[in-house]
């Protein structure tokens, strides 16, 4: 065996790894890069060698370089350095470093007197606080969140958040496109005393 078919083998367990890592079906790959459903399955289980031209359409869609597909990716540096986002009484730092998708932030929002103005936008949002206390306003509701506390809304609902007090506060914040919710998962219960 070649190096080129050494390559080209591993390329249908790539591809399947980076679909499922962006947890796409295989006919949304299909809507996304205008390849037949059978053909990518076909790509993924090796029945199918890959042609240039399918390898950049899947690389466009996947946002990864070709050569991720047919090399591997190397171990990148996972620290995230992005800038921070200021804004009057708020400063975010964005967690994550590819466009669409849920985003995650980590916000930090100074005390102060203003007139809570609810206001309503596409999404869906999961906060979760970690330092501090945090007023959230929605809609009726006038909730206040202490640390280890989380408030997972559709964002269509009015709404407002901010320091609970004359301290400020530290949040985690996961926001997605609408529809898209956040999940978290617990490990089982262990039953106590056996049976």
């Amino acid at each position: 065996m070649t190096d080129v078919d050494d390559a080209l083998e591993q390329v249908g367990p790539r591809l399947r790894a980076v679909r499922e890592q962006r947890a796409a079906t295989l006919a949304q790959v299909s809507e996304a890069s205008g390849i037949s459903v059978s053909t990518l399955s076909r790509l993924e289980s090796g029945q199918r060698r890959p042609t240039l031209e399918l390898l950049l359409r899947l690389a466009r869609v996947h946002e990864v370089p070709v050569d991720a597909l047919i090399h591997g990716s190397p171990t990148e540096d996972p620290r995230v350095r992005a800038e921070p986002v200021r804004r009057p009484g708020r400063v975010m730092m964005p967690l994550t470093r590819r466009p669409g998708g849920v985003q995650a932030y980590k916000m930090v929002i100074d005390p102060s007197r203003e007139v809570p103005e609810q206001r309503s936008h596409e999404g869906y949002e999961w906060m979760y606080v970690l330092n501090g206390r945090l007023r959230l306003l929605l809609a009726e509701l006038d909730l206040q969140l202490a640390p280890g506390e989380a408030a997972e809304f559709d964002t269509h609902t009015p709404h407002w958040f901010g320091s609970a007090d004359r301290r400020p506060v530290e949040v985690l914040i996961l926001f997605g496109p609408q529809g898209e919710r956040m999940h978290v998962r617990a490990a089982p219960r262990r039953r106590v005393g056996g049976g």
